[in-house]
């Protein structure tokens, strides 16, 4: 009998397979091999970085198959239903939420507490529900939980495993999809990885970018951006106990992984599946563009960054195919629709990306009270594979860069650098007339660069609309109160139409 397996997979784990599905049924051995024929060719290119990708690609398939064994019925059944529906997510009801656990939830009541808002949600017709970080962060500062010091265990806060998978077969009962947050970027220095590379394990030095000396450092610096430029200057830190400089392009101490090792891939997609297995159907990406470093770039959007995600979305297809992709990449509009595929990558990267030009022309259109930029720069935009969709938001927890093409601004009359100051001024209220109250986060001086922080709600003038009216003594001052109160709602609704109408999720 002929092997049901790819003849470049190598022999070892060709048997690893076998043993591992030995005890299904089988016509679930039978699906897995199916699967493993059709998305094959996408996880072998998507290993095209890695010099011996076979071999990679039969690590990967044996993590595989050990999730697809261990995955529950109703797992499998929401399988079969998403790769009969694979447009679920593209439909017109489909809204998320996105929220913390802990302020959902009751005081103190974590994951379980969330379960019983899952009536609420219902009643808000949310499809989707986006629980902000929850794995196992460091002590603070954590960077808003985005420091992972265990992708395996929840917050002991919020509960444990356990009370996630109840969680999301709690939402999977009322059509609800749980999305999480998987920092693919950097874990922190407090991870068993990091820990294991400060005392010794060679194994795991290799698993981030460390270098002897400042050499290799200061050449990568003369080309990178920094992130936070106020908090954490530069892009690598000395370690005592590593002897050495490690790369750290957020915070010193979360610390990137080298992705460059195909033990650093085969144990994120480990991760990945577990999280599937808890019922998670969607994963936002975070920190994606960052992954693969290159000299003389800025270490952002490179070519392997969609070659290894591809690798990745094929793995789940094989073994978790209910499990959606988000892209959290917050680059450039000539750089966004790749992280959905273009090219030979066309619809095999992610299912999902923010369409972060998007948010930043609505605010800059309400600010300037002019269309112009947004139609050029938007209608530029060339079509994303039918499979995918945008996620298309007003405001989210992060901070907004203006991503404002200089280019685009050409086009029609607008000087780039001179706008984004304009959007950064008017939006922290520095502006003449401008009642926005947001906050100016990590001002740049040597590039200008400033990014702003706040909610839809004191972006669009309604917190200094509200305090006005709280405060009008007189009538005719209660008439203007009350006039910017609708203004402010009216510049809130303007915006949700053009989220609620551009189409994809939202």
């Amino acid at each position: 009998m002929s092997s049901p397996w790819p003849t470049a997979l190598p022999e070892s784990a060709r048997a690893r397979l076998d043993t591992i599905l030995a005890a299904l049924p089988g016509h679930r051995r039978t699906t897995f091999t199916l699967r493993v024929a059709r998305w094959w060719p996408d996880l072998l290119d998507g290993l095209s970085p890695y010099p011996d990708r076979e071999a990679v690609a039969g690590r990967a398939l044996v993590l595989a198959a050990a999730a697809y064994r261990d995955r529950e019925d109703e797992l499998h059944l929401l399988d079969e239903r998403r790769l009969l529906e694979p447009d679920w997510f593209q439909r017109p009801a489909v809204v998320g939420y996105a929220a913390y656990a802990e302020q959902l939830a009751a005081p103190d009541t974590g994951l379980a507490g969330v379960a019983d808002r899952v009536g609420h949600l219902r009643d808000l017709g949310v499809s989707y529900l986006h629980l902000m970080p929850l794995l196992q962060p460091r002590p603070a500062p954590n960077d808003g939980g985005y420091a992972v010091a265990d992708y395996r265990q929840v917050r002991a806060d919020l509960g444990t495993m356990q009370d996630l998978r109840e969680l999301a077969r709690s939402l999977r009962g009322e059509g609800i999809s749980l999305c999480l947050d998987l920092v693919l970027n950097h874990v922190a220095r407090e991870h068993a990885w990091a820990q294991a590379a400060r005392a010794g394990d060679e194994r795991y030095r290799r698993y981030f970018h460390v270098y002897p000396d400042r050499t290799l450092p200061d050449a990568y610096e003369a080309t990178l951006p920094e992130v936070f430029p106020g908090l954490a200057p530069g892009s690598f830190t000395w370690d005592d106990e590593l002897e050495g400089w490690v790369w750290t392009t957020f915070n010193a101490y979360q610390w990137d992984l080298a992705w460059d090792n195909p033990d650093v891939f085969c144990e994120l997609a480990d991760v990945i599946l577990l999280l599937a297995n808890q019922g998670v159907e969607v994963l936002r990406l975070d920190a994606i563009a960052f992954l693969w470093k290159r000299m003389g770039t800025q270490c952002q959007n490179e070519p392997e960054v969609h070659q290894l995600t591809q690798a990745l979305r094929a793995l789940t297809r094989i073994a978790t195919p209910a499990l959606a992709f988000k892209a959290e990449a917050i680059v450039g509009p000539n750089e966004l629709v790749h992280y959905l595929g273009q090219g030979a990558h066309h619809g095999k990267v992610s299912d999902l990306a923010y369409h972060n030009s998007l948010m930043v022309q609505i605010w800059s259109m309400l600010a300037s009270r002019d269309s112009r930029l947004a139609t050029h720069a938007l209608g530029r935009f060339p079509p994303v594979p039918a499979t995918t969709a945008w996620i298309t938001y007003l405001r989210c927890h992060d901070d907004i860069g203006w991503a404002i093409d200089d280019a685009d601004a050409r086009a029609v009359g607008v000087h780039g650098w001179g706008h984004r100051t304009f959007l950064s001024e008017f939006y922290s209220g520095q502006f003449a007339g401008s009642t926005a109250r947001g906050l100016v986060f990590q001002h740049n001086p040597a590039t200008g660069d400033m990014r702003i922080s706040g909610s839809a709600a004191s972006l669009a003038g309604l917190e200094v609309a509200l305090e006005e009216l709280g405060a009008a003594p007189a009538m005719e001052e209660l008439e203007a109160a009350t006039a910017a109160v609708d203004e402010a709602v009216a510049r809130l609704l303007v915006g949700y139409a053009i989220v609620f109408g551009f189409g994809g999720s939202r």
